[in-house]
């Protein structure tokens, strides 16, 4: 792969926008559900444990890339040969598609579950793609933009958790550490599809200037992301009793019900509009890594590819049209999204070691 030329790279401190801007997605408006289902009052500490795992997961990430030309396909080419690196290389593009689709499919569901019931799906997610596209065709500077934005903007909503301390019963919190470590890793392993999209930067690497001083910034980007699903499943868990937060399928947005102020009546309308904000980066970005893989599996101008995977992604957001198809997407992804960073990853890293230990010898041996 040739050197991306500076005027298409970001600087450093952009790393931590595009890393929280795709951990905090559609999740935030209900991922309380799924990991008190295990651990129930001590879902935070799952919620620390899974931060813990993307911190050591990107960690792992920069070592693989280290010294590389290149990002995950040139990488996955060159320590598996053309064939199997080729097709792992098409899985890749696969997921990063599959991600857009499930993200704006999931946030099309809420608001046709808390808004418009009956929202014309194919004609919104057009709409939507449509500017994608306009964002997608300015290249990835503009795409980390809107990362920029996406987290900026929408930032005060944090504040609206405040309201929910008029009713908080801090015992809800207690007895702590009160569930086993079986149970707090299941409700971890559930925390999976919320914090999946850091191992974006392994197509992104390449459009880092000095990508070495990011490093910094890509783990302050975790741990903001880490800190704020940690206030907002402390502060789910004082406001609603264990069975409410078990049977609550978009818990932030209950808590957004309660929220009163003199100019708007139902505030929930105003914090689903505003988190357009927060799905756009997602759908770009996701769908930026598509595009970029398969400009470079198939060798045609990225214009082109971006308009091959917006087609695929808008044909599978409509072909889904139940409930239980979004969750079986939904549930597939936090199956592969766990074991990309608790197992190929890690597997990836100890691939590169040894191609590494073995250049190095055969240099040695050229000399000698």
């Amino acid at each position: 792969m040739k050197k991306i030329a500076e005027r298409y790279q970001v600087s450093p401190y952009m790393v931590f926008y595009l890393i929280h801007a795709l951990q905090f997605g559609v999740g935030v408006l209900g991922f309380q559900r799924f990991i008190s289902l295990d651990s129930g009052h001590d879902a935070w500490i799952a919620v620390l444990g899974s931060g813990l795992a993307v911190h050591i997961a990107v960690f792992l990430i920069y070592q693989i890339l280290k010294d590389q030309e290149g990002n995950i396909l040139d990488v996955q080419k060159k320590l598996f040969g053309k064939w199997i690196g080729n097709a792992l290389n098409a899985v890749v593009i696969i997921y990063f598609t599959c991600l857009a689709t499930n993200v704006l499919r999931t946030f099309i569901e809420v608001i046709q579950v808390w808004m418009f019931p009956d929202l014309n799906v194919w004609l919104y997610s057009f709409l939507f793609l449509v500017l994608a596209y306009y964002i997608l065709s300015g290249g990835f500077r503009v795409v980390a933009g809107i990362a920029f934005f996406g987290v900026v903007l929408p930032s005060y909503l944090i504040l609206t958790y405040l309201f929910t301390l008029k009713f908080a019963n801090f015992n809800n919190l207690m007895p702590v550490f009160d569930h086993s470590i079986t149970d707090l890793l299941k409700s971890t392993k559930n925390m999976s599809l919320t914090v999946i999209g850091f191992e974006a930067l392994f197509m992104y690497y390449p459009f880092i200037k000095n990508p070495e001083k990011s490093k910094k910034w890509a783990h302050i980007g975790i741990a903001v992301t880490t800190l704020l699903y940690l206030i907002i499943m402390l502060f789910s868990i004082i406001y609603f009793s264990e069975e409410q937060l078990q049977k609550n399928v978009w818990a932030t947005l209950t808590i957004w019900k309660i929220v009163e102020m003199p100019f708007v009546e139902r505030f929930e309308y105003i914090g689903i509009a505003n988190w357009n904000l927060v799905i756009l980066p997602n759908v770009c970005l996701t769908l930026w890594c598509a595009s970029r893989g398969m400009k470079q599996l198939i060798k045609i101008k990225q214009k082109y590819t971006i308009l091959i995977v917006l087609a695929v992604s808008y044909a599978g957001i409509n072909f889904m049209n139940s409930r239980e198809q979004i969750n079986t997407l939904n549930s597939f992804l936090g199956e592969v999204g766990f074991y990309v960073f608790i197992a190929y990853i890690p597997m990836l890293y100890l691939c590169t070691l040894i191609y590494r230990k073995l250049k190095k010898g055969g240099k040695k041996s050229e000399k000698a």
